[in-house]
């Protein structure tokens, strides 16, 4: 790299232009900060046509420049700078609405760590001359489902309910990690690899001082998939987001900060409604799981040992650098220590002890990190983890149940801190209920189609 990488005196970021070549599968979305070199990020899509009809071709457009624009934010926070340029096409008011919102909230942990404040900082230009009520068609796209798969639970308990209920489905990752992998080709279902390769430049530019930190990656794989869907002709793009991914970290004089927004509830609806305004009226985005607490999803996945020996949530296997567990589990970072506690009042411990190669919950060295599931003298994590009323739910479960009450971690809760808590709300049942959404004639927060809504209830019922 020729020249230093200066944050503080980068005047705009630019969405310099988006590109596929059908031939190769590959898409090229190229940003650029002022009139520094071209930042060129690529994603991957085997087996895409090289012909589209002409209302394809125009939805696949479409899904890149909105794809283009979420992919941007690995880039633009590395400065953060005033003005935001658009060039090559343009977007309308609520395309800008919906990027400023992903932006501002999916960034909160990243401003949070790095004492920002973006509210009101990011603007994303709109053009008045596009029609904003130009709604996309429906394309005739085939009922097939691409689920993706991260590895961990969630989205395993997804595939089988996806399966109890005959919806044609492909297991779809984007990246390279070889756990995943292992874990897709567990289902003995298709598969799809996606494939995405950020910008060399970037690892340089935060060597060189760049702001740096937590993104909204669910939100870039989510408009991945969308492209990747609309390419191939399928009418569904499924994730496993809990009820509980729409809950943050309580910080004393910051609110609420949630490192998961973009598994929330509020992402989900608002990109969902833009992807069949935009791209394509047929084309469904949905969280299978939304309806369900993680204590919900964790007593589904314990209900078969199909996946024991393959899964992981630990994110440890999944950092882009630094070092990785020698086995699936860390045992000692916030997924492992929920993970383990969300399965434990469903599984027998042997098993349990088992997956995990020891006992977390006997292990004093581990007290500090249970004490933030619990939110006990200590915010949330900033992980993708259950609430905190889940932790104190699962925890009290346990206090009651010989093989596990003497445990080191749970025999502290049991004498310090149950005695503290509200016994009326460390029951467990509530948080296994299927939430049935808003009263008073108001939707469901979820956007699962209704065709499968009935029967995804017979199954998950408690």
């Amino acid at each position: 790299m020729n020249q230093e990488f200066q944050r503080d005196a980068i005047r705009a970021f630019r969405f310099v232009r988006c590109e596929f070549d059908a031939h190769s599968g590959v898409a090229r979305l190229v940003y650029a900060f002022d009139d520094g070199p071209e930042l060129v990020e690529t994603v991957t899509v085997p087996g895409a046509p090289f012909v589209l009809d002409a209302a394809r071709a125009r939805a696949a457009e479409q899904a890149l420049r909105l794809l283009h624009l979420i992919a941007g934010v690995s880039y633009y926070k590395a400065a953060i700078p005033g003005e935001i340029r658009i060039e090559g096409y343009g977007i309308d008011a609520g395309t800008a609405a919906l990027m400023e919102e992903i932006y501002v909230n999916g960034l909160g942990e990243f401003a949070y760590r790095n004492g920002l404040n973006l509210h009101g900082r990011i603007r994303f230009p709109a053009e008045a001359a596009l029609a904003a009520d130009a709604l996309a068609p429906a394309l005739g796209l085939r009922r097939h489902a691409l689920v993706a798969i991260g590895g961990g639970k969630d989205s395993l308990v997804s595939i089988e309910a996806l399966r109890a209920l005959d919806i044609a489905q492909t297991v779809t990752w984007v990246g390279g990690s070889q756990l995943i992998r292992a874990c897709a080709e567990r289902t003995g279902l298709p598969t799809l690899n996606l494939g995405r390769q950020l910008a060399p430049e970037l690892f340089e530019y935060n060597r060189q001082g760049a702001w740096n930190g937590h993104i909204p990656v669910t939100a870039i794989n989510s408009a991945i998939m969308v492209f990747a869907a609309v390419l191939l002709g399928l009418d569904q793009v499924v994730f496993s987001n809990e009820r509980s991914a729409s809950y943050g970290s309580l910080i004393e004089g910051s609110g609420e900060v949630n490192h998961q927004w973009s598994k929330g509830w509020a992402f989900e609806r608002d990109f969902g409604a833009h992807v069949q305004r935009r791209v394509a009226a047929d084309l469904q985005y949905y969280s299978l799981l939304r309806p369900l607490s993680e204590l919900a999803v964790a007593r589904q996945f314990a209900r078969s040992d199909r996946y024991d020996a393959h899964f992981s949530s630990c994110n440890r296997n999944f950092h882009l650098l630094g070092e990785r567990p020698t086995s699936r589990w860390c045992g000692v970072c916030p997924k492992c220590h929920f993970v383990f506690l969300a399965l434990a009042p469903f599984m027998p411990k042997p098993r349990l002890v088992g997956i995990f190669g020891r006992n977390l919950l006997d292990d004093p060295a581990q007290i500090g990190g249970y004490d933030a599931l619990l939110e006990y003298q200590d915010h949330k994590p900033f992980e993708c983890v259950g609430e905190g009323r889940e932790s104190r739910a699962a925890m009290a479960a346990l206090a009651e149940r010989p093989e596990w009450r003497e445990d080191a971690v749970i025999e502290r809760f049991r004498r310090e801190i149950r005695p503290q808590l509200d016994a009326a709300e460390l029951a467990i049942e509530p948080l296994l209920e299927i939430d049935a959404g808003p009263r008073d004639g108001a939707p469901a927060e979820h956007r699962i189609p209704a065709a499968a809504w009935s029967q995804l209830r017979a199954r998950f019922a408690p």
